[in-house]
């Protein structure tokens, strides 16, 4: 089976790396960034191909020549890109976590005959996974909770943050407003809203806030309590707050010295050197992920806790561990045919086939990802 990586970032360059360790795939890397581009030349099994993305119609033709696809662009660019490749009628494991709608292209992937699956990382990604196999054991799903982060094992001030994926998309988090469900009702309220201290054995105490991470549970989980909130380390919301608040992520262009400018550009450019997760920094995933309902007369709490940390042995971030395995397991699970189902599916798809969730742990497992699960009778 030939694979085709769109992006070979922080992310794809471990995606490509842990495909190309058997012989059961033949890898190719996307990108136009020379030094991604370098990096990978050196890589074993892995071709690499120099390519401007940002085009619908070039995607187009690129995919057409591979038998799946894996799009690992940052989100700004995914909701096109992933059209594209299902206009060309190709399979395809999507972790660029775009903000449309991803259903918006489900009729388009039926009559296409594409299988697509969305959001395939950590989180979301494996936390709707979880959820949706929870979902599937409890008779009604009352309260769902998700806390997740990515973080430098090292604080270093300012801001004590290192991004895994793209800073872009990190900004975006901080901006979107954020959807959850109260009541039984569809609410929201902007990113950083509802702080709270959360403990963890192993790293201590962070702070959660919402942000717009529930994505499609929103529309496949029928429960009146949902909410998802990102970790940080104490601290971190009132410093994003004075930026967030001053304009200095506004899209707006604004006049300065006789130029038009975005002040979310200018922001980008001064921050993303602080926030770049260098080859060198070790990071670690946090994650809870808490699902409670009744089964019978009886109500039921399903946790799950992950803390993953840099592997030193083969190098590579926790993040790109998280999110890339992810997809390269949904990939595997897709060529050895234990889900086959045509059109958009988001992770919870995936959690209502217990062998499918078999498969996705125990690959994870493989790759030192472990998920702790526990139940409690309530």
């Amino acid at each position: 089976m030939k694979i085709l990586i769109l992006g070979g970032g922080l992310v794809g360059k471990p995606i490509a790396k842990d495909l190309a360790k058997t012989d059961d795939f033949d890898v190719s890397v996307a990108d136009i960034d020379p030094e991604v581009i370098a990096q990978l030349s050196k890589a074993a099994g892995i071709e690499v191909i120099s390519h401007d993305l940002s085009h619908p119609a070039d995607v187009k033709r690129l995919v057409s020549g591979f038998d799946f696809v894996i799009n690992a662009l940052p989100g700004f660019m995914g909701f096109q890109t992933l059209q594209s490749i299902i206009e060309a009628g190709k399979d395809v494991v999507d972790l660029s976590f775009f903000p449309e709608d991803p259903f918006l292209l489900d009729d388009l992937a039926r009559a296409r005959r594409v299988t697509a699956l969305v959001d395939c990382g950590v989180a979301p990604g494996m936390s709707n996974l979880l959820v949706g196999y929870a979902d599937s054991l409890l008779d009604n799903t009352e309260r769902v909770e998700i806390y997740v982060g990515g973080l430098p094992e090292v604080r270093e001030w300012p801001f004590e943050y290192k991004a895994g994926f793209s800073p872009m998309d990190v900004i975006e988090e901080y901006i979107r407003p954020a959807r959850y469900v109260e009541g039984g009702e569809l609410q929201e309220k902007p990113a950083l809203s509802d702080p709270e201290y959360v403990n963890f054995a192993r790293i201590g105490t962070l702070e959660a806030f919402l942000t717009d991470g529930l994505r499609t549970l929103i529309k496949t989980i029928d429960a009146p309590s949902m909410v998802e909130k990102t970790l940080r380390y104490p601290g971190h919301i009132e410093k994003i707050q004075v930026l967030r608040a001053s304009g200095f992520f506004s899209k707006e262009k604004i006049p300065v010295n006789d130029v038009s400018i975005r002040p979310v550009d200018v922001s980008a450019a001064l921050l993303f050197p602080k926030w770049k997760l260098s080859s060198s920094d070790r990071d670690v995933t946090v994650m809870r992920i808490i699902i409670e309902g009744k089964s019978g007369k009886t109500r039921e709490r399903y946790t799950y806790e992950l803390f993953d940390e840099f592997d030193e042995g083969n190098h590579v971030h926790s993040m790109a561990r998280t999110t890339g395995y992810t997809a390269t397991m949904a990939l595997r699970m897709i060529a050895a045919g234990l889900f086959n189902r045509k059109g958009i599916s988001p992770p919870e798809f995936i959690g209502q086939k217990p062998e499918c969730v078999a498969f996705m742990l125990d690959g994870l497992r493989e790759r030192n990802v472990i998920y702790e699960e526990k139940i409690e009778t309530l």
